[in-house]
């Protein structure tokens, strides 16, 4: 087996990244997963969260890479991993106080929705709540930023 396995990652706007790795540990919808050099066939949607990658695993368990991304899907076969992210962004460039912020302002948003969810009735109704879910998302992925930011912090 080798020690070593493709990774890319793409996103609408380029090709983040392009190297040959250790291990991909991927935010999966089902939970993460870590992929090796090897690994089985394997396809998976992904969730708001942080792909780590490994220079080398055998070696060293160090992260060289974090990436946040909203969302997407991964594609995984013994020598490649590869990452269709809807949006990527390394950890180190998220800006903790605008996201605060953001996700206040969709906290609001969200609770406005459902309280028009309640209350509208056929077509307005469905509106609303297309609108809910779209804010909802944004929420989700927004909470996750937190999430990965408070975790390269400690």
């Amino acid at each position: 087996m080798a020690d070593k396995l493709q990774f890319e990652l793409v996103s609408p706007e380029k090709l983040m990244l392009s190297e040959s790795v250790g291990m991909v540990v991927v935010p999966g919808t089902e939970g993460n997963f870590g992929v090796l050099p090897g690994h089985a066939l394997f396809i998976s949607t992904v969730r708001p969260g942080v792909i780590d990658v490994y220079a080398n695993w055998q070696t060293s368990q160090q992260i060289t890479e974090r990436i946040f991304v909203s969302g997407g899907f991964a594609e995984v076969t013994p020598e490649r991993c590869t990452v269709l992210a809807d949006d990527a962004v390394p950890v180190s460039s998220l800006d903790r106080a605008s996201i605060d912020s953001e996700a206040k302002g969709l906290e609001s948003t969200v609770t406005a929705l459902k309280d028009q969810v309640g209350r509208l009735s056929g077509a307005d109704r469905d509106e609303a709540a297309a609108k809910l879910r779209t804010a909802e998302r944004h929420l989700a992925v927004a909470t996750a930023k937190l999430t990965a930011l408070s975790a390269t912090a400690h």
